[in-house]
């Protein structure tokens, strides 16, 4: 069976730390197969600035596990507000309750996030919620669903394993609790990919 997510990550040159542990481990197809797939994925390609800016717009894509209209939205919400385009996109994009979840550390890559809140094993003020895309605000609180702390996904979770986690200064996450917090907005992201091209993909 072909490994599209591993393909993908190729193909757009970028580590986008899509498949969970595999990610963060020797075995990361990124790191021992830097290039393209194919027959002539080691090859020289010309890129067109048309390419550049398309290419950066897939890794969004891609990274967030979002659909062309999701990503058309989180802009066009973007740019109606005062502010800079390319900092609202990203705060956007990291407000969602599916990225959130993975950057507490509560989910190894956002896809699994996505399966548990899709699953009703996360609450978020104490209410399941089973919407991916939901924006999270200051003050919520996120935590795994009581019911849901038997399966396999939550029993990996401890104190010991979230060590290895790297909150963001704009969330708090309690690791003997494993609940989180928003405590603020999202601020100084480092993204794998150049948000300012993305908007001027948009905005031809």
């Amino acid at each position: 069976m072909f490994n599209t997510k591993e393909k993908r990550e190729r193909s757009l040159g970028v580590h986008l730390f899509l498949k969970a542990h595999r990610c963060n481990s020797p075995k990361c197809v990124q790191l021992r197969k830097g290039y393209r797939p194919g027959l002539h994925g080691q090859a020289r390609h010309t890129v067109t600035e048309y390419g550049k800016l398309l290419n950066e717009k897939q890794k969004i894509k891609a990274g967030y596990g979002l659909r062309e209209a999701h990503l058309w939205k989180i802009f066009a919400t973007a740019s109606k507000n005062p502010g800079n385009t390319g900092n609202l996109i990203v705060q956007l994009l990291e407000r969602r309750l599916d990225n959130t979840i993975f950057r507490l550390g509560l989910a190894p890559s956002r896809s699994v996030a996505r399966q548990l809140i899709s699953h009703g094993h996360i609450m978020v003020n104490g209410r399941k919620h089973t919407i991916s895309s939901y924006e999270v605000r200051v003050g919520d609180k996120l935590s795994i669903r009581p019911q849901s702390k038997g399966i396999a996904a939550v029993k990996d979770l401890n104190a010991e394993s979230l060590k290895k986690t790297d909150v963001p200064s704009w969330l708090r996450l309690d690791k003997e609790k494993l609940e989180g917090e928003v405590v603020s907005l999202p601020q100084d992201i480092e993204m794998p990919f150049d948000v300012s091209m993305v908007v001027d993909y948009y905005s031809k």
